[in-house]
């Protein structure tokens, strides 16, 4: 494999498509498996039962695959699976599931994760993200698609941030985000929707409209939260291209399971 620097450890047991770059003194552990496409600077550790899709960057000193921070980790045969066009920068650390949850950690296609992010054993991250500088997921985090991330963020354990959701620099969240919303502070408290977030991603008035009408039923009415979710089953009718949209917010609360920010 002539794109393997010749410092680098790779254990034969790795399995890496002939396309794979490695950098200099970038070590592999015997249970990797590594995509066409993925180039992986020097200096990085990727260990554990860890697989790795297509067209990954790996920046210099990342640690991908060890073992989770966990204390009850008793070195179960357990998982971390990348998908494809992420971008992993300095620093970061991605850990392994552990046999208390599914026993995966899984990370999605086309996220961006700048340096110093840590994504702890058994999270959950979708599609199309943003991590800044130093975002922290505790243990069984679920992170929805197109979510960002503020420098300096910090998630408790087993929270749910849904999809199209910002989290503000510093905020730290102990309640699941619902989708579209955008949060900051210490403690987290919202601060509106995620309005910029969706004219960029391609939605329609109708659509924006609806999920406003939704977030004003759930943060501005002075509605319990059941009778928010009944108030935007009802109002769905009224926003014909924003019912996946209103439902998505449903959906959400009704998973809740350590109560939203609100």
């Amino acid at each position: 494999m002539s794109k393997v620097h010749a410092s680098a450890i790779i254990a034969k047991e790795a399995e890496l498509d002939s396309s794979v770059e490695v950098g200099a003194y970038s070590i592999i552990g015997p249970h990797v498996q590594i995509a066409a496409g993925t180039k992986i600077a020097s200096h990085v550790v990727i260990e554990g039962h860890t697989t790795i899709g297509c067209d990954n960057t790996f920046f210099q000193f990342a640690s991908i695959g060890a073992v989770p921070q966990d204390k009850k980790y008793a070195g179960e045969p357990t998982r971390l699976e990348i998908g494809d066009r992420n971008t992993v920068r300095e620093f970061c650390t991605l850990n392994l599931g552990t046999a208390q949850d599914a026993g995966v950690t899984r990370i999605g296609n086309d996220n961006w994760l700048m340096a110093y992010v840590h994504i702890a054993h058994d999270c959950y991250v979708g599609n199309n993200t943003i991590f800044a500088n130093n975002a922290s997921l505790a243990g069984h985090v679920e992170v929805g698609d197109w979510v960002i991330l503020g420098g300096f963020s910090g998630v408790h354990q087993f929270c749910k941030i849904g999809a199209h959701a910002m989290l503000g620099m510093n905020t730290s969240l102990t309640q699941d985000v619902p989708p579209f919303v955008i949060l900051s502070g210490n403690p987290a408290a919202v601060h509106g929707l995620n309005l910029e977030g969706l004219k960029r991603r391609g939605f329609n008035r109708d659509q924006i409209n609806g999920i406003r009408h939704a977030y004003k039923l759930l943060y501005k009415s002075g509605h319990t939260l059941e009778e928010a979710k009944q108030a935007m089953q009802e109002a769905k009718a009224n926003y014909p291209e924003a019912q996946g949209n209103i439902q998505q917010f449903c959906d959400f609360l009704d998973k809740s399971t350590r109560g939203i920010v609100r």
